[in-house]
């Protein structure tokens, strides 16, 4: 019966290096089981301790999502090579249970206190004693790549609050660049997120862990700060397109093909063409009331609210349900326009800065409203 032990323990170690070899080297956004099985595990975990809480409570315990992520990998692939040495020096060896263990820890973390005397046991010794090392080099080298693409992604949604509120919410970037007289600033922000969500879809698809990090505010989010730069350019084409910038066009076209990337990296079904009149979650008068909030801040429609829902259905339907699905896995911060949660949560409104300008100001925006 040795050699079911030695076939079992080809198995666990082939399972774990395919693993790390599809989560920390090649590049591209490849499926691993044990990765997310882990994912699943911890956040339902870190759900359980938030059990009853508000969004507040759920985005503390989740925070810890990221690292617990980063240490419960290089655990279980170190515990997946320690059961799979060991069960090998037990097949091919008289030790008993406890000693092929003992000896393959040993080998493993190279401290070097147990070995064995015979050729095949000294081949599967060095053949741990490298892994071990390599693990954790791969594990530590993998960290600034992570943290790269994670500074890169937080300072862009940073920048994003003075022009979104917080949370960030479509219709009130465009509300609020009307209300200020900064509407010409747009297409360089929507130039801005053209080249983020590449990098997004490049960099999360390919480390999908970086999905569990969490900006350092809990009103912030990339997920949500996205689909309000897209909110924005779908609004902006449905109800104006003649004056808006073909930047709109192409921050909305790089944001759904980024979304469909990381979702094809986490195996989430979507309709790869929907058609233009599918329905959507969001509802007309949502973007009724929405319309109306842009139109007292300034903005000059060229098409009626009833003639531009068409439109903005046909651009929206490309991204909401992937992006609900995305802001749902990731328990984003459940502002406007987002979607629901696994958690018992309210839409929460973008907060909004209070006018200290002498004298009347300018008109005062309706309240925002899911």
């Amino acid at each position: 019966m040795d050699w079911i032990f030695g076939v079992a323990g080809a198995l666990v170690l082939a399972v774990m290096l395919g693993s790390v070899l599809r989560t920390l080297v090649v590049p591209r956004g490849l499926y691993s089981v044990l990765v997310f099985r882990l994912w699943w595990v911890l956040r339902r975990l870190l759900q359980l301790a938030a059990f009853r809480g508000g969004y507040t409570t759920v985005d503390r315990a989740q925070t810890w999502l990221a690292p617990l992520m980063l240490i419960g990998m290089l655990v279980t692939w170190l515990a997946g090579a320690l059961l799979g040495y060991g069960l090998l020096l037990y097949a091919f060896s008289p030790l008993s249970w406890s000693a092929a263990f003992r000896e393959a820890g040993s080998s493993l973390f190279t401290l070097g206190f147990a070995s064995g005397d015979r050729l095949k046991l000294s081949v599967l010794d060095f053949a741990a004693a490298a892994t071990g090392p390599v693990l954790i080099a791969l594990q530590i080298a993998y960290l600034p790549t992570l943290y790269a693409a994670y500074n890169r992604r937080e300072l862009e949604v940073t920048m994003l609050q003075s022009r979104a509120g917080e949370p960030a919410w479509g219709p009130e970037i465009l509300a609020r660049q009307w209300l200020v007289d900064t509407e010409t600033a747009l297409p360089e922000l929507y130039r801005s997120w053209e080249r983020l969500a590449a990098d997004m879809g490049e960099s999360h698809s390919t480390y999908p862990v970086l999905l569990t990090f969490r900006s350092p505010r809990p009103h912030l989010s990339w997920l949500v700060g996205l689909v309000a730069v897209m909110d924005a350019a779908a609004m902006q084409l449905s109800l104006a397109p003649h004056s808006a910038p073909p930047e709109a066009r192409l921050v909305l076209r790089a944001g759904f093909t980024a979304m469909r990337d990381i979702s094809r990296g986490l195996r989430i079904q979507f309709d790869e063409d929907p058609a233009p009149d599918a329905t959507i979650q969001l509802t007309f008068v949502e973007f009724d009331a929405a319309a109306k909030m842009l139109e007292a801040a300034g903005f000059h429609a060229e098409r009626s609210i009833k003639e531009a829902w068409p439109q903005f259905q046909g651009w929206r339907v490309n991204y909401e349900a992937v992006a609900y699905d995305l802001c749902r896995r990731s328990d984003a911060v459940p502002a406007l326009w987002t979607g629901p949660r696994d958690f018992p949560s309210t839409p929460i409104p973008p907060r909004r800065p209070v006018d200290r300008r002498p004298g009347e100001g300018r008109t005062k925006l309706p309240p925002a409203q899911g």
